[in-house]
Parts: structure tokens; C-alpha cells; sequence
């Protein structure tokens, strides 16, 4: 049981660590026009009515589609490659971008096609490796946080777990179109799960572990100080939300890495739960915290480069940097 006392500064601290993790501004305070909703609408309409392989084509082709348009993306993509696995030659670098936006592609049409998903439909496509990992750290009965991230097939790994019974809170940035927002969100609860959003999440993830629930985190964006920590990501210092670390901590709740990940040998996904973490306590809770956030960056990163081109390389994860230190997306 998570005592009260903590619950004040806790839930100042988380909601501020969230809440300006990214731009500091309320990303619906200037809706996207009506017709962007319709396009979203229409497009995932669209191939939700096509079977399946031939929707996950299509999706590729429309992520080939933005590969080709989106020139920003592309830079900030090759910046980060080269920073990252500098030791790949450029021509392996490229094909790992291209391949990631095609990847992006299909988790569009499985999106898509995710009301359409039941028990038995979904199991052919997906499989558990390490469920025991989960069913034991839940049966302790003090919560489950999920160390995830932009890896893999994220929006389906979350709705695939609560179809088989095992629904979850996420925590998530709200969409900047509010009825997109909402449009998506009613399909990613179908089954149970619960939307916990950045800028007002932190009441609700104590009230999920102190109940014994799951709450999935996405740890590989960008932050700002002091609501995030410096610690390193592929050989460079990257700023990291803290917020997971300082939760598990106060609440003894366990953390497994998690992640649903496509195996082309078995030609469908798996959903990997890692071991459980042992977070590291010295009595220092701040050095705790930076301690164990950089643990948790570690193993996100040990498990992009085992699977490099399911990583959202467009994101400018090294954006924020330490005094004195150049911008790298100049």
C-alpha cells in the first residue's frame, strides 16, 4: 500500500516531469482543421475493409511514401543513426531509416485492423515470450511499471495484452487533434486498457500501483531539466525522464522491459517481457533515481540495437543538451 504522505509531492513532481517533458505547451491548444480527422477517418477505414497482408502492403508503401516526402525527418533519422552506430557503414545506416518508416507503415494497417482482432486471429500473428516474466511480477501484487519505448510495434503490444486478458494503463501524449485523439483512443481501450495522458498522469499511475495494476511507460523521448536527467544513450548524453525510476522506488513496484518486436524468421510479432530490473538503492534518493534511469536507458538501448529498424529514429531523442554543449539538429 502506497502511503499517503507520498502522494503530494509525488504527484507534483511526476505531473511537472511529464507535463513539460517535450514542448512545455499544451498540444491542444490549437486544434488541427476537421478535415484531418476525416483523413485519419478515412485512411484507417480504409484499410481496415482489406485483408490483412494486403493492408500491411499498403501501409508500407504509404511509409515509403513519407521516407521520400519528409526530407526534416529523414535528416534528424541519418543525424541520429550516425551518432548512434557510427561504426555501420552509411550505405547499412540508410537501409536501417528506410526499413524503419516502412515498419511505421505497417504498424499503421495493424492499427487499422485492431477492432477487427480477437483471441484467436490475433495469436496467429503474435506470440509471448516471457509472459511468466509479467504473471509473477503481477501476482506480487504491488504493480507492474513497463519499461517500453518507440520500438517495435508499440500501439499494438498494449491492445494485444489486454486482449488476452491482461488490460493496462498507458501513459501517452495527447494527439494534437482532439477528435483524433479521442477517435484513436476509443479503439486502444477496446479491451480495458486505460489512457493515462503526460500532462495530467501522475494521480492516476499511483492509483493504478497502488491497486496492483500494469502501466506501460514510453522512456525513449526527448526532455528538459530538471524534470529529466542526463545519463548516457548510445555513447552520448541524452536527457531522460527520471519519473519511472522515482515511481518504482516509492512504490516497490517491478519493472519489466517490454516490447512486441517482429521476428522475420517467424514472420510475425513477439511480445517479449525482459526479466524484472533490480533497481539500485543506496539511501540516496536522487542519485538513486539518475542511477536507475540510467539503467532503464541501457536496456532500451541494448534492445534497439538488436532490432535497429524498428526504432523511431525521426524523433531528436539528443535534442536537450548540457551546459555549453551544441545543438545537433542544427
Amino acid at each position: 500500500m502506497l502511503p499517503h504522505c507520498l502522494h503530494s509531492s509525488l504527484l507534483k513532481d511526476l505531473a511537472r516531469t511529464e507535463r513539460n517533458g517535450e514542448s512545455g505547451v499544451d498540444p491542444r491548444k490549437e486544434a488541427r482543421p476537421g478535415w484531418e480527422y476525416w483523413a485519419v477517418r478515412g485512411l484507417l477505414g480504409v484499410l481496415s475493409r482489406l485483408p490483412r497482408s494486403v493492408a500491411r502492403a499498403v501501409g508500407a508503401g504509404v511509409g515509403l511514401l513519407a521516407y521520400a516526402a519528409a526530407a526534416r525527418l529523414r535528416r534528424v533519422g541519418r543525424q541520429n543513426l550516425a551518432m548512434a552506430l557510427p561504426e555501420l557503414p552509411e550505405s547499412s545506416r540508410q537501409r536501417i531509416l528506410r526499413t524503419s518508416f516502412v515498419r511505421l507503415g505497417w504498424q499503421l494497417a495493424e492499427f487499422a485492423h485492431m477492432r477487427r482482432y480477437t483471441r484467436d486471429n490475433a495469436q496467429r500473428y503474435i506470440r509471448y515470450e516471457g509472459l511468466d516474466n509479467f504473471l509473477t511480477a503481477h501476482e506480487r501484487g504491488k504493480g507492474v511499471l513497463v519499461l517500453t519505448g518507440h520500438l517495435g510495434a508499440w500501439e499494438l503490444s498494449s491492445f494485444f495484452h489486454s486482449l488476452m486478458g491482461f488490460p493496462m494503463a498507458m501513459v501517452i501524449r495527447r494527439l494534437d487533434n482532439a477528435p483524433v485523439d479521442e477517435y484513436v483512443n476509443a479503439i486502444r481501450t477496446l479491451h480495458g486498457n486505460r489512457v493515462l495522458h503526460k500532462d495530467d498522469f501522475a494521480r492516476g499511475i499511483l492509483k493504478e500501483l497502488h491497486a496492483g495494476e500494469t502501466v506501460g511507460i514510453l522512456m525513449d523521448t526527448n526532455m528538459t531539466p530538471p524534470q529529466g536527467v542526463f545519463v548516457p544513450f548510445f555513447g552520448k548524453d541524452a536527457c531522460t525522464a527520471s519519473g519511472l525510476a522515482r515511481v518504482a522506488a516509492h512504490t516497490g513496484a517491478t519493472v519489466l522491459p517490454g516490447f512486441l518486436l517482429w521476428e522475420a524468421a517467424e514472420k510475425r510479432y513477439v511480445l517479449h517481457f525482459g526479466e524484472p530490473l533490480e533497481l539500485v538503492e543506496t539511501g540516496a534518493a536522487e542519485a538513486d533515481a539518475i542511477a536507475n534511469t540510467a539503467l532503464f536507458t541501457a536496456v532500451l538501448e541494448d534492445w534497439i540495437r538488436r532490432y535497429p529498424e524498428q526504432w523511431l529514429w525521426v524523433h531528436r531523442r539528443w535534442k536537450t543538451r548540457p551546459a555549453g554543449e551544441e545543438n545537433f539538429y542544427r
